[in-house]
């Protein structure tokens, strides 16, 4: 369930599978969602106006934007994620956490994200809001966490764990080439045996008294700097 106009208009625009649209009669004489009703009518999408307070009723978030669009979101395989930075996500269960980070991938060049073990999934329509729809433009995969990097590694990537002590600055890391970046559960991060099975670890310092950062700002600095890195090259320098 896609909720509200710009995450409706990027499927539109990604030419996802839309199998009807629901606009609040409330909003009928809304000129921008009069437009996407014509828009996904040209597509020969089905647009069905609600009668006042239904899509309150129906809706997710907790202030509706006036449309809903109900679609089909196949996710990707691993065959469709290249070479590259790839966020590996290990667990998450916060829906805004795994959106936000979808969203970091698509804006940072990354190559894909990939969520395995017992995480949110990609589609809860938190999710997919906080992915703002990067969710259209990035590969995201649901895999078990042996065929991901059975996979990724298979394509190059040395496979980096993001742990909150004992890494190596992520600044002074090699992060040009294909890397895949683990990324922890919220309360427990990686778990021992799979940061034993990573090539190595990276921990992004901190000056204050914060005992770790949220899952989605470390992933989105790791994410950011491995960016940096193949713009302009590795450097000597750290975080």
């Amino acid at each position: 369930m896609l909720e509200g106009p710009d995450l409706v208009e990027a499927a539109l625009a990604a030419g996802a599978e839309i199998e009807a649209l629901y606009v609040d009669g409330a909003r009928a004489g809304d000129a921008r969602l009069v437009a996407l009703a014509e828009r996904a009518g040209a597509l020969g999408v089905r647009t069905f106006a609600l009668a006042p307070g239904v899509l309150e009723r129906v809706a997710d978030a907790v202030t509706p934007q006036g449309v809903l669009a109900a679609a089909r979101l196949p996710l990707a395989t691993l065959e469709a994620v290249r070479p590259g930075t790839v966020l590996v996500l290990c667990d998450l269960r916060d829906p805004g956490n795994v959106g936000t980070l979808i969203r970091t991938a698509d804006a940072t060049g990354a190559a894909g994200v990939v969520l395995v073990g017992a995480g949110v999934d990609p589609t809860n329509p938190k999710a997919l809001r906080a992915s703002a729809g990067s969710i259209f433009h990035v590969p995201v995969v649901v895999t078990g966490l042996d065929e991901a990097l059975e996979d990724l590694r298979a394509k190059g990537a040395r496979v980096l764990a993001s742990v909150a002590r004992g890494g190596e600055d992520p600044g002074a890391s090699d992060l040009s080439g294909p890397r895949a970046l683990l990324i922890g559960n919220e309360a427990a991060g990686l778990d021992e045996d799979v940061v034993a099975r990573c090539d190595g670890a990276l921990t992004i310092p901190m000056a204050g008294r914060a005992e770790s950062l949220n899952a989605a700002t470390a992933g989105a600095m790791l994410a950011y700097e491995a960016m940096v890195q193949r713009r302009h090259g590795r450097t000597s320098r750290t975080f």
